[in-house]
């Protein structure tokens, strides 16, 4: 009789044990998706935030930052426009002037209420949508970088037809130089300050973006005038490089020595290629060498010295396109889901990751605040 306990006891701790490590185990953290609100209207140069993946989010997070533009608008930059700025935010809910707290907790709520808003149930219904060149069964790097591009040329073309809306003083489609109003930071700048030495806003600008030499900025041509870096516009590209010659050139003679490349360009370039290949960052003494090499191919007529012109080659490793931080936010995508590492992703690898694809809004919070949220 004692010997059958003590195998009937060591089975149930079999079976206990054996059950305790196949129960399902409670995650260490909690992902939660939020939104942002950091869009920066005072800094002239912001950081380059992430591209929204998914069009539902972007569309959520765009109303939001038009009604705390509206309101910073009317209040810090124009106060007498605020019949001027009704076109500007038609996307905006309501006739509120910014949104509050509530707004962004109800807008979060329903990003993480998984029977109104599905991660899994999204990536099922973008996959067909950026699988199309060709139609396989994957996405590769080429498909992601395009989704992104087109997710990012929305936003971009949003924000200029928001701030086209606001400067067409005679709302006839187009913005004359008179029309336009320069950013807050670039009038209220002083006499020694870059902003002011630089030709960014002036007439310069103005008439480099000017395709068509009308006078007059079209949509196209006005979304080129804000974000000169996209155009194809050759006038502004080579505007763009004579202002890197003004911001680089210390000793004032018009061109580029090589300390003045070696010292600020070169950099640009070179954690330019460093991102687009994920190569390390090599000591100073070791980039002398190559930075020489790029000056002397780049110096076209052997003077020494770099020209406007001569900077065009690299213009878009100074400025970089909106296709390159697609292709780098697609590059780290694929790095994180590709499971079996072809280089590609299945719709499986992406279901298996799905906040990679929301790396941009998700925050991990520690497992005490998941216990707390999850008995709440």
């Amino acid at each position: 009789m004692g010997k059958t306990s003590v195998i009937l006891y060591v089975s149930l701790c079999l079976i206990f044990l054996m059950l305790l490590s196949h129960a399902p185990k409670k995650p260490s953290t909690h992902r939660r998706l939020k939104l942002r609100s950091n869009f920066n209207f005072n800094n002239p140069h912001p950081h380059h935030d992430s591209i929204p993946f998914d069009p539902v989010v972007t569309q959520i997070e765009r109303r939001l930052e038009d009604r705390r533009w509206e309101h910073h608008y009317i209040t810090h930059s124009h106060p007498d426009a605020a019949n001027d700025t009704h076109s500007a935010t038609t996307e905006a809910p309501g006739h509120e002037s910014q949104p509050e707290w509530e707004d962004f907790v109800e807008a979060e709520d329903y990003l993480n209420d998984e029977e109104k808003f599905n991660v899994t149930s999204r990536l099922q219904q973008l996959f067909p949508k950026i699988d199309v060149a060709p139609v396989d069964g994957y996405v590769t790097e080429n498909e992601l970088t395009e989704w992104n591009l087109k997710q990012a040329e929305k936003e971009v073309l949003h924000r200029t037809q928001r701030e086209m809306d606001v400067h067409d003083k005679n709302h006839d489609g187009f913005i004359s130089f008179s029309e336009y109003d320069p950013p807050s930071w670039a009038a209220n700048s002083d006499a020694s300050s870059l902003e002011h030495d630089m030709g960014w806003w002036k007439e310069e600008h103005f008439n480099a973006s000017d395709a068509d030499g009308d006078g007059l900025l079209d949509i196209t041509e006005f979304n080129d005038f804000l974000h000169p870096a996209d155009s194809k516009n050759p006038d502004l590209l080579k505007w763009l490089c004579k202002e890197e010659v003004r911001e680089r050139d210390t000793d004032k003679d018009g061109k580029v020595n090589f300390e003045e490349f070696f010292h600020g360009l070169f950099d640009l370039v070179r954690n330019y290629d460093e991102e687009a290949h994920n190569t390390s960052h090599p000591s100073e003494d070791s980039t002398e060498a190559p930075a020489k090499v790029l000056f002397a191919k780049l110096d076209k007529n052997n003077d020494g010295f770099l020209s406007d012109e001569e900077l065009l080659p690299i213009i878009e490793k100074l400025h970089p396109s909106e296709h390159y931080y697609a292709k780098q936010q697609a590059d780290y995508i694929i790095s994180q889901a590709d499971g079996d590492k072809d280089g590609k992703l299945s719709l499986e690898e992406m279901v298996e990751n799905p906040y990679v694809f929301y790396s941009a809004i998700f925050t991990e919070e520690e497992e005490e605040e998941y216990d707390h949220d999850e008995f709440r």
